[in-house]
């Protein structure tokens, strides 16, 4: 198995080739773990999806709806982890009230809003028009 480490423009050792994917797959799960043991928000959206992708799957419509349906609750998920990771980032760097961190997490929280809208205007058109 291919181990070499080389160096990366960031400075630091990377791995290649399956290694480099293996990593990334463990540091992947890490934070799927992380993001659920320390983010209420993330074991909400995750109950959500659990809950709405049967029933868009149980739904009598045709298989385009249903990804339509399912995708943007997936897409929720996403953006709820990219904005628990802005907020992670933002405490590391210091918890005491600065414009541009109650900014950043700001946006981040506006932008899982919009996302969680986007996926209530699909649901209503297909399920309910």
């Amino acid at each position: 198995m291919n181990q070499k480490k080389v160096p990366n423009n960031a400075g630091k050792p990377g791995y290649t080739g399956i290694t480099r994917i293996i990593k990334a797959t463990g540091y992947s799960y890490l934070g799927l773990r992380a993001a659920f043991k320390y983010e209420s928000a993330i074991r909400q959206e995750l109950l959500l999806l659990v809950i709405f992708t049967p029933i868009a799957l149980l739904l009598d419509i045709s298989n385009v709806e249903k990804i339509l349906l399912v995708a943007p609750l997936v897409l929720v998920f996403i953006v709820e982890l990219l904005n628990s990771a802005i907020e992670a980032v933002v405490d590391r760097i210091g918890t005491e009230h600065h414009e541009l961190s109650g900014r950043a997490k700001d946006i981040g929280s506006a932008a899982v809003f919009v996302t969680l809208c986007l996926t209530a205007f699909i649901w209503f058109m297909i399920v309910i028009l």
